[in-house]
């Protein structure tokens, strides 16, 4: 069943989308360990937001045991597991200023850890990279994010988009939804993995005009924000992950 994103949804059911997000991160190969966090905002006037409980592994979040958090990633709520504020520093300074993000996301996988090293950062040059063009803010490295005085540099960077690459590190995404922000991950993931790629091949890249390039991400992004789409790759990537799951026995 498509879930329209454009329709409020209540905590249950974010908290089991959320947990699908998970599971889907460390099913794909875009886990590290314990660390990162995927974070949603919850309805209401009071700032919280849902987010992994510090400790577990990915495969290890139910939507029972997410934790809610205010925006400097402290409990609201008691929770056998600790909330990591440190954790929450690019979260929550996004969560504050971003009315427009419900949703954000942060990961390390080698391609876009890859492609964080570049100066040049992502390319708009494939399929995919095209369709960020425009929409790609760019942080530059000031060690592990665990100081309140990153959080407004962290936002003049990403300024009114909805892509960072925290250079030397890794990438944060964030968007209107849990379904919308997993589609633009899977969508940073894939152009990190064929710049790489590319890179590996050898021999000159085709470049594309800037016009072309804004096309592209004009069209990804009015598919992206309609009301149906994101909805249908993030359940369909919940069916296929489910599926090989059962089809292993785990």
């Amino acid at each position: 069943m498509v879930t329209a994103s454009a329709q409020p949804l209540d905590e249950a059911t974010l908290r089991r989308q959320l947990t699908d997000f998970y599971h889907l991160v460390v099913h794909l190969g875009w886990s590290e360990i314990i660390f990162n966090h995927i974070s949603v905002r919850l309805p209401g006037p009071e700032h919280h937001y849902l987010m992994n409980p510090f400790g577990l592994l990915y495969e290890e979040i139910t939507p029972e045991n997410l934790i809610k958090v205010g925006i400097d990633g402290k409990l609201v709520e008691p929770s056998p597991y600790p909330g990591n504020p440190a954790g929450f520093a690019l979260h929550g300074v996004i969560h504050a200023n971003r009315p427009d993000v419900a949703c954000v996301a942060h990961t390390h996988s080698n391609a876009v850890s890859a492609v964080a090293m570049k100066r040049e950062g992502i390319s708009h040059d494939n399929f995919y990279g095209a369709q960020l063009f425009g929409r790609v803010g760019y942080h530059d490295f000031e060690g592990i994010t665990l100081y309140d005085d990153e959080r407004g540099r962290m936002l003049e960077s990403i300024g009114d988009k909805h892509v960072l690459v925290l250079r030397n590190h890794g990438i944060a995404v964030c968007e209107r939804s849990i379904p919308a922000t997993f589609m633009l991950l899977w969508t940073v993931q894939r152009a990190a993995e064929i710049q790489c790629m590319s890179g590996q091949a050898g021999g000159p890249d085709t470049i594309l005009a800037d016009s072309v390039r804004q096309r592209c991400a004009d069209d990804a992004l009015r598919l992206a924000t309609s009301a149906s789409f994101s909805d249908m790759v993030f359940d369909a990537s919940v069916r296929r992950m489910r599926a090989e799951q059962a089809s292993t026995g785990r």
